[in-house]
C-alpha cells in the first residue's frame, strides 16, 4: 500500500517485525535497574502500535522475551513477568479503544498460570477487531516453536491423519505459532545488534532487515519512518529475477 509521508510516497510493509533490543543498556545510561529500562520500553511499545497503524502497517510484531531470557536474573525476570501482567490488563482497554487485534505466540507451558489467563483473556475480547493486528512474542524461540510444529506433524502422521509425502512448506507453516498471519516484509533491530536471535526463523526466510544504533526506549515515529524509507529503497525478488 503507497502513502504520502511528510510529503514523501511511500510502499508501506504490511506486516512490520521488531526486536526490541536496548532496554537494559538504555537504563545503565542513566544509573538505573535493567527493569527500569523494560518499563519505559514497555511505554514506546503502547505508542508504536499507534504510529505503525496511523502509518498504515496491517501487522505489527514485537519480541518481548524470548526462550533463552530465562537465563537472567531471577530479579530482572520477576520484573519483565509482573510488567507484563500490568501490561496485559492495561492491553484489553487501549485494544478496545482502538480496534487492535491481539495475539500472543510463544510456548506458554512455562509462564504462570494467571498470566496465561490474561493472554487467553485479551486474546478473545480483541478477536473481533480488525485494526491493527498486533502479535506478542512470549517465551518465545524460533527453533522451539520450529519443534513443535514439527511435533504436531509427527502427530498428525503417526495416527494416519497425513502421510509424510504430502508435509510442504505450508503444511509446516500453519503447523506454527504464526498460522493465521502472513510473513514479515520489514524486521527492525535496534540497539546496534546485527543478529535474529532465534527470533522467526522460518517466516523471515524473504523479510528485509533493518538495523540501528538507536535504544529501544528511544525509539520514535520518526525511526519507524526511517526503516520504512529504506525498505522502499530494497528490491525484493524472492529468489527471482527482475
Amino acid at each position: 500500500m503507497e502513502k504520502l509521508i511528510d510529503g514523501e510516497k511511500l510502499n508501506i510493509p504490511q506486516h512490520v517485525a521488531i526486536i526490541m533490543d536496548g532496554n537494559g543498556r538504555w537504563a545503565k545510561k542513566r544509573l538505573m535497574p535493567r527493569n527500569f529500562g523494560h518499563k519505559a520500553g514497555a511505554k514506546v511499545v503502547e505508542q508504536m502500535c499507534e504510529d505503525a497503524y496511523n502509518l498504515g502497517v496491517k501487522y505489527l510484531t514485537v519480541y518481548a522475551f524470548s526462550t533463552e531470557n530465562w537465563k537472567r536474573s531471577v530479579e530482572e525476570v520477576s520484573g519483565i513477568m509482573n510488567l507484563l501482567r500490568h501490561y496485559l490488563i492495561d492491553c484489553i482497554e487501549r485494544a478496545s479503544k482502538n480496534n487492535m487485534r491481539v495475539r500472543v505466540i510463544g510456548d506458554r507451558t512455562a509462564l504462570d498460570a494467571d498470566i496465561v489467563e490474561k493472554i487467553e483473556e485479551l486474546e478473545t475480547i480483541t478477536a473481533k477487531y480488525d485494526g491493527l493486528n498486533f502479535t506478542i512474542a512470549l517465551n518465545y524461540g524460533g527453533r522451539d516453536e520450529l519443534r513443535r510444529g514439527v511435533q504436531d506433524i509427527a502427530r498428525k502422521v503417526a495416527s494416519g491423519e497425513i502421510s509424510p509425502e504430502t508435509i510442504d512448506e505450508a503444511l509446516i507453516s500453519a503447523s506454527l505459532d504464526t498460522r493465521d498471519i502472513p510473513d514479515p516484509d520489514l524486521m527492525i533491530r535496534t540497539s546496534g545488534e546485527y543478529r535474529l536471535s532465534n527470533y522467526l526463523i522460518w517466516q523471515l526466510a524473504y523479510t528485509e532487515f533493518y538495523f540501528t544504533d538507536v535504544l529501544w526506549p528511544d525509539f520514535t515515529v520518526e525511526d519507524l519512518k526511517e526503516a520504512i524509507r529504506y525498505y522502499n529503497g530494497r528490491e525484493r525478488r524472492y529468489g527471482g529475477v527482475k
